[in-house]
């Protein structure tokens, strides 16, 4: 098939998922409403390429993010082996997310070409490529997590080119360099810009003492990190770690690079387990947002994943693990400074959009990482009534007015409603 061809056959298929799985529901808002976010990543953001890779952009901007783009497929998954357009599409995907982290391992969002199209242009090591060059150790995380999505729903392992090996090397590579981020080359400063847009100290962020985490410059919110050790975007590091040794074992039989992968998540666990938990004089022993290794901590929680509500759907943690449910019962509390109620919904926010604005990402994370069968139906009835009569999701909408949101066409949310659904009706 061409291009245009494979376009056209992935529409069909999306369509016909999301008409098949859709006639579950008998309300037909909630119909409608997972039908057009089913379909959202296929029919607005995706554009299969002439070499066999695929281009996921966000939605209302035209760059390709790589966590956005591995996140913006996950309703997919489940059909790879029904529909082989769906598995050309995120192999694809996988192809294009390798190049771009040997492109540019330190940038968290790409263009289609290398045009120089930019978000700002910042100071930082300029390529043409880069959109945005603001360093997030979950970009490198969501690729190496899609792979292992993708083995396990096809049963294949026709994703691990050399490409993507190479991409090991350069992720493995950062990973370690930044734990002694001190000696790493990269900065960022952008100019005439919130706080939370720039890198304070020269570009370098705040000073960290060495803990055998791996620093971040920015969250997944695209947000400075207060302190540098960003513990859930360190979590999914351990966990995307432990996926890259089995690959470089069983599909490059690489014993020695993935000894290197398994030491490394085991420097970052031994990290987060020894300065990342807090004793809470409410909730007892749980997980900070962020720390700096000199005796200083975030506690707090942010909508974008990878936060701390979403571990045990990130694979970090089982949902009963202990520390995981204090941690928990604090950020959907009012001592997370970003949690908010109001008459039409409670949740969590962000710093990255207006105060007591609640994410929908926020609440179906929420949803996923769930066992209560009345909070998942809750939850469910608060993101239909809180779309604002668009039968998509938003970004952040305001807790008493919902009709004030963010981000009209935002595809990962839509992405991740999709998901939720399909887990109610399945009773997962």
């Amino acid at each position: 098939m061409n291009v245009q061809e494979k376009q056209q056959a992935l529409i069909a298929a999306v369509e016909e998922i999301a008409k098949k799985e859709g006639a579950y529901w008998d309300d037909e808002h909630m119909r409608r409403t997972f039908e057009n976010c089913y379909v959202s990543t296929a029919k607005t953001t995706t554009k299969f390429l002439e070499n066999g890779e695929a281009y996921v952009f966000t939605g209302d901007i035209a760059a390709m993010w790589l966590r956005d783009s591995s996140a913006q497929v996950v309703h997919y998954l489940p059909f790879l082996k029904e529909y082989p357009i769906l598995k050309d599409m995120v192999k694809g995907l996988i192809a294009r997310q390798a190049k771009y982290i040997h492109i540019d391992p330190y940038a968290n969002a790409f263009n289609e070409e290398a045009n120089g199209n930019c978000w700002e242009k910042d100071i930082t090591e300029y390529n043409p490529w880069n959109w945005e060059r603001k360093y997030e150790i979950d970009s490198l995380c969501y690729p190496v997590w899609l792979m292992e999505q993708y083995v396990k729903n096809t049963g294949e392992s026709d994703i691990f080119t050399p490409e993507v090996k190479t991409a090991f090397r350069d992720i493995l590579d950062v990973w370690k360099r930044e734990q002694h981020h001190e000696e790493s080359a990269y900065s960022f400063i952008r100019v005439n810009c919130p706080p939370s847009d720039t890198l304070s100290c020269e570009g370098k962020g705040e000073p960290v003492g060495y803990t055998g985490m791996t620093w971040s410059g920015f969250r997944p919110s695209d947000d400075a990190c207060k302190y540098g050790y960003l513990i859930p975007s360190n979590m999914f590091a351990s966990v995307a770690l432990g996926y890259m040794e089995k690959f470089l074992r069983e599909q490059y039989q690489d014993e020695k690079m993935a000894e290197e992968a398994a030491e490394l998540k085991t420097q970052i666990e031994e990290g987060i387990q020894k300065y990342g938990v807090v004793e809470d004089e409410v909730y007892g022993k749980m997980y900070a947002y962020e720390t700096d290794g000199l005796g200083n901590y975030n506690l707090m929680d942010d909508a974008n994943v990878p936060s701390l509500l979403s571990l045990p759907w990130l694979a970090y943690c089982d949902k009963g693990d202990p520390i995981y449910k204090n941690t928990r019962a604090y950020v959907l509390s009012k001592k997370n400074p970003y949690y908010y109620e109001g008459s039409c919904a409670k949740g969590i926010g962000s710093p990255h959009t207006p105060d007591q604005y609640i994410w929908h990402i926020a609440l179906t994370m929420q949803g996923l990482t769930s066992d209560d069968s009345q909070e998942r139906e809750e939850l469910l009835k608060t993101l239909l009534a809180t779309d604002a009569g668009c039968e998509v999701m938003h970004e952040g909408f305001h807790c008493e007015k919902p009709e004030a949101f963010t981000r009209e066409w935002f595809a990962w949310a839509n992405s991740l409603f999709a998901l939720f659904a399909l887990s109610m009706k399945e009773g997962k």
